[in-house]
């Protein structure tokens, strides 16, 4: 029962972290486009109030005049929208999804002892320390070096060596899957501590201070926008690593932390075309696509580096294996999870002929993906699994 009430959990906690999730990056993506598409008001009268930009739309048969003031208007309405729920929802959806999968079933999906070998609670301890140590040390870096000339360059380059260093840490501790939606939690939990800290604590300040008729600190907007503008180039590689955890090729390769900094790279890059692009829209010019290509190129490479090995010719001309080798090794490794009485995702593997029925799926998890056994808690040796690819390749034969 306590199983079944998890598994409701789940599902409804990620149903509800996606829907807000859909809600705050939306926002995101369209007020930094909007942000950028803006253009010098033709109106006069507009100009006159202090309108610094415009933009005419059309959505839904309805027309839409979105308009920014350089400064304030010259009369501040009393009923003002602040979008800030939306990111307080996804992160608090996305942490109770954390905790019910990995916190409270440390040592199934957080812990790989091939990997670390250590206890649920010290694993459950440092990952919640990555999730506060990286907010703290990141905006220790933009508070201190935020600031001047080329701020946002020093923040950008000590930040993407932090995330280099904390995806190798974490890849170094964690089970593989863990590993990278850990990593993703981390720049998750910055962006939304970005808004609660900083972004709207800022913006009610500026509201407060016109309202006093008091003179408005521009601080406040120039250290929200750079933690905006850092939200945004974070979102690709968040949802990479968010999804990641469904394609065990990248999260068990033994080089897993380059293949999560690259796929992360990747993001990056083609969230910097998509800012750039609607700035040279505005301003007359040629698209960037060249940020957007070297975004393909590296997943490309990625592609290339990760593809799966073919069996050398040596290889492919020896005797195939035994059927009952193949048996000891499943009866070892799988049958715990694979039974009669337990047959996770349907399969069961107790008897000779469902161990040949399902000998492409064995194939396809434990040789190819390498994703089963989960987190390899049986301990499946890379010479198990290449007896196991050996013997379907030789067309499963039986005993």
């Amino acid at each position: 029962m306590e199983t079944y009430l998890l598994d409701w959990a789940n599902l409804l906690l990620r149903w509800a972290h996606v829907i807000t999730a859909i809600a705050w990056i939306g926002s995101s993506f369209y007020f930094v486009w909007l942000d950028n598409s803006l253009t010098p008001p033709a109106d006069p009268a507009l100009r006159d109030k202090g309108v610094g930009g415009e933009l005419w739309a059309v959505h839904g048969g309805g027309f839409y005049h979105p308009i920014k003031y350089l400064g304030a208007p010259p009369a501040l309405p009393q009923h003002l929208h602040w979008f800030y729920w939306e990111s307080y929802s996804t992160w608090l959806t996305g942490f109770g999804l954390f905790t019910v999968l990995y916190l409270f079933q440390a040592g199934t999906f957080l812990i790989d002892k091939s990997v670390f070998d250590w206890s649920a609670g010290a694993a459950v301890a440092a990952a919640l320390g990555f999730l506060a140590g990286f907010w703290l040390i990141y905006d220790a870096v933009c508070r201190t070096l935020g600031q001047g000339p080329g701020g946002d360059r020093r923040v950008g380059l000590v930040v993407a060596a932090v995330v280099v260093c904390a995806a190798w840490a974490a890849c170094q501790l964690f089970a593989g899957r863990a590993a990278f939606l850990l990593v993703g939690a981390m720049l998750a939990t910055a962006m939304s501590a970005n808004v609660f800290f900083w972004i709207i604590p800022g913006q009610r300040k500026v509201v407060a201070a016109l309202r006093a008729g008091q003179p408005v600190d521009p601080v406040h907007g120039k250290r929200g926008k750079q933690r905006s503008v850092h939200n945004t180039y974070f979102t690709l590689p968040v949802l990479l690593a968010m999804l990641s955890n469904h394609y065990p090729f990248a999260t068990q390769h033994a080089h897993n932390w380059l293949v999560l900094v690259g796929l992360m790279l990747a993001g990056a890059l083609i969230r910097h075309f998509f800012v750039a692009r609607h700035k040279t829209a505005v301003a007359g010019r040629p698209a960037p696509w060249g940020w957007a290509a070297a975004g393909v190129a590296v997943l490309i490479a990625l592609a290339v580096w990760l593809a799966p090995q073919r069996p050398s010719q040596a290889a492919a001309s020896a005797a195939p294996p035994s059927f009952a080798q193949v048996q000891a090794i499943v009866e070892q490794r799988c049958v715990v999870c694979h039974n009669a009485a337990l047959a996770n995702k349907g399969v069961a593997l107790h008897t000779p002929d469902l161990i040949r029925q399902h000998a492409a799926q064995i194939r396809q998890q434990a040789v190819v993906l390498r994703a089963m056994p989960l987190n390899n808690a049986t301990g499946l040796t890379d010479d198990e699994r290449r007896l196991l690819g050996a013997w379907v390749e030789a067309g499963a034969p039986g005993p």
